[in-house]
């Protein structure tokens, strides 16, 4: 007999003893007081728990509606006798969860200059739905109100363990499920879906990323603010606009899931894990699609706006997002919604770890001033369900708090580093007088996350929280990073406004495309590079996705709303292609198979310590703050395997070419050249092709070298 396995909340609802005890009957359904701590609705043998909660409220009414239908086939109101506190719960018998969808409506107050917004005609969507009615069409607007469906979990993971890799060892593929695959190209059979990601994983293994970064994929409307610009329909097609927390993105779904919301992603995340990749969901806590002032109210305004939301003494919205609004997360009732969300897609979903937008505003009061220890930050840091998840923070908003180094509560929150970005962009370009900073970064940001600088070992250590990352999905893609000087958003409608000017981009001599073959050769040694330099850094690495094969947007960097040929993967670009996409493959398994990049090893026999920096001779040690090459060393003994393990990066920013004096090593040790960009026949060696370095070595113009410490007889491919 099949063993069926059961989540907590289905095993206590199966025993709870009033289940199957009506007392009473509202609008000719049987009813009892429901289970006032199980939130949201919830299936039972033979009914549905409902539970909502309102401050502010006077009353609230269950509505039962058919399937896409406005008006309602049942109304419920919540007697009085089954409230305790601000919570109302009821369990309705007789339910089939296949035929009905649900809202709520309550009465109150309505007084905006004191953030009241009470109105008993305003249908709302339970902050706790499961599943979303009218979003299952992507591009079609819902012009109703929002209806939940109840969502009974039938998905077995089996004996399925949690992930416990390190940070340290992930390489991050940062993605957006639509348009992953939805360019023709993609060659997949459902594309821009849960389903055709996973037609391409055995892609992502050939690649040798072992996490992806999703963009949100919670439930939100793409045509929030929809407008044709130049005759083509622009929507908020990124997602950062959320309609409901516990939601999945029904459009994401390449098959209908009524009331079974969530089991292709599930499919998706349980087939990843089987191949080794770890799934972090991109998370938007700092607003949600409500709007400000202007806003509709469909769900949270109209339980309890004045607690929902950060608002001014007059009412009106706090906009730290710059979207609208801004979530008031430390007010105990959202950080309950907060914790319990996340909790949710950890047990329900096995996400592995999240990356919370704008994350600096969980750290700020009622008020919008910085807290010095938020209480939101602190509880999900200590949370025992999410003990083992990964919690990675964009330490900043758009209220102008920039915490990069400083997030609170970072011994267990990892960052987004948004200054290893900008200062490998700008050293890689030439600016010089970054090479202090491009050691530092490199060296994992030691300064920035709790370490220090040990003159007399040259050697930076520090808790190792910092996502190092040159590109993402805001900005310039890497193949757009070294083919712009200027950003081109013409297309969004802003009259290129819009997105940041400061991108520290370098066109290589002729803006956009091209076809001259030097600047070609130029851009494309720029990206080995960048990738070069990503994967030999301290820290967790994270890139973009399609950055492996030169995938473009035309010069635009905030493609949010094109949901076309700008922002969908071009997979034609990976034949064209292939030495880039060889070099990522190539790097991604150096980094992997040397982890004295990635964390301190035991001290090695060599005397050097765990990390170094180099001039273009070993002494004097530290790059100037002007010098337009830069090296950083990573030593140490691997206990696994029983050997040395040394790595020397260096790096010629300047469009001269330098000569290279290495470190020295032991009797029986040297220098094995493993990358060397400025090599146009061979740039990356393996095995025995790996060429053996001298003391003097020519550092090629604006190249990248990278150095193993090897035994002389030490033939084994690295």
């Amino acid at each position: 007999m099949e063993k069926k396995m059961k989540s907590y909340h289905q095993k206590f609802v199966s025993d709870h003893p009033y289940e199957s005890s009506p007392m009473a009957e509202i609008a000719g359904f049987p009813v009892r007081p429901g289970i006032y701590d199980l939130n949201g609705a919830t299936p039972l043998q033979n009914g549905v728990n409902f539970t909502i909660h309102t401050c502010g409220g006077t009353s609230c009414e269950l509505l039962l509606f058919h399937r896409a239908q406005e008006e309602p086939f049942a109304v419920l109101p919540f007697p009085e006798a089954y409230k305790i506190g601000d919570v109302y719960s009821m369990i309705v018998y007789g339910l089939n969860i296949d035929e009905f969808e649900y809202a709520y409506r309550v009465d109150g107050p309505y007084c905006p200059e004191k953030g009241l917004l009470f109105d008993k005609n305003k249908i709302l969507l339970d902050p706790y739905a499961k599943a979303v009615a009218g979003q299952r069409t992507w591009g079609i607007r819902w012009d109703h109100t929002y209806h939940a469906r109840v969502v009974k979990d039938r998905f077995d993971w089996g004996d399925m363990p949690q992930s416990k890799k390190e940070l340290c060892d992930l390489i991050i593929y940062e993605l957006h499920v639509r348009d992953f695959t939805h360019h023709p190209s993609s060659g997949v059979q459902h594309r821009g879906t849960f389903s055709g990601l996973m037609e391409k994983i055995p892609y992502l293994k050939e690649l040798g990323i072992n996490a992806v970064e999703l963009m949100p994929i919670f439930e939100f409307d793409e045509t929030m603010n929809s407008r044709t610009v130049d005759g083509k329909q622009l929507l908020e097609c990124w997602g950062y606009n959320t309609v409901g927390f516990f939601a999945p993105n029904s459009s994401y779904a390449a098959a209908n899931e009524h009331n079974q919301e969530g089991t292709e992603l599930k499919t998706l995340i349980k087939a990843l894990h089987d191949n080794g990749i770890e799934v972090i969901l991109d998370v938007v806590f700092n607003h949600t699609a409500e709007g400000n002032e202007k806003g509709n109210t469909f769900s949270f305004k109209g339980f309890d706006n004045n607690i929902y939301y950060m608002l001014t003494p007059d009412g009106n919205y706090y906009n730290f997002s710059g979207c609208g609004n801004t979530l008031n997360c430390n007010h105990p009732v959202v950080q309950q919604l907060i914790l319990e969300c996340l909790r949710y897609w950890t047990i329900n979903y096995r996400v592995d770890g999240f990356r919370f937008d704008l994350a600096s505003i969980l750290g700020r009061n009622e008020d919008g001033s910085p807290m010095n220890n938020p209480p939101l930050l602190r509880t999900l840091a200590d949370d025992s369900i999410l003990s083992n998840v990964k919690l990675i923070a964009e330490a900043w908003d758009a209220g102008g708090l920039y915490q990069v180094g400083s997030f609170p509560a970072s011994g267990r929150w990892a960052e987004w580093n948004g200054r290893y970005r900008d200062s490998l962009r700008s050293y890689l370009k030439g600016d010089s007088w970054n090479a202090w900073d491009a050691a530092w970064s490199i060296s994992g940001s030691g300064d920035l996350y709790g370490g220090y600088y040990d003159n007399t070992h040259s050697n930076y250590a520090g808790y190792n929280s910092c996502v190092n990352f040159l590109t993402c999905h805001d900005g310039f893609t890497l193949c757009d990073l070294y083919s712009y000087n200027q950003k081109h958003n013409e297309a969004n409608g802003w009259n290129n406004t819009d997105g940041c000017d400061d991108n520290h981009s370098w066109n290589c001599g002729e803006e956009g495309e091209t076809s001259n073959p030097e600047i070609l050769r130029l851009r494309l040694k720029m990206m080995q590079n960048a990738c070069a330099l990503l994967m030999c850094s301290r820290g967790t690495p994270m890139f973009l996705s399609g950055d492996e094969f030169a995938d473009t947007r035309f010069g635009n960097n905030n493609p949010y709303c094109q949901d076309n040929e700008i922002s969908w993967l071009d997979w034609s670009l990976l034949s064209k292609n292939q030495a880039l996409f060889a070099f990522f493959q190539y790097m991604i398994a150096f980094r992997k198979q040397h982890p004295s990049i990635r964390r301190d090893l035991e001290p090695s026999y060599t005397s050097y310590p765990s990390m170094s920096s180099h001039r273009l001779t070993p002494e004097p040690p530290v790059p100037s703050s002007d010098s337009h090459t830069a090296c950083v060393m990573f030593a140490g003994f691997d206990e696994k395997t029983r050997q040395e393990d040394l790595v020397f990066l260096a790096v010629n920013a300047h469009w001269i070419a330098k000569q290279l004096v290495l470190p020295s090593l032991p009797n029986g040790y040297v220098w094995k050249i493993t990358v060397n960009t400025g090599d146009l026949l061979h740039q990356t060696f393996s095995g025995n092709d790996m060429p053996t370095a001298g003391q003097t070595v020519l550092l090629g113009e604006r190249s990248v070298i990278v150095f193993a410490g090897m035994k002389q007889a030490e033939t084994a491919s690295l």
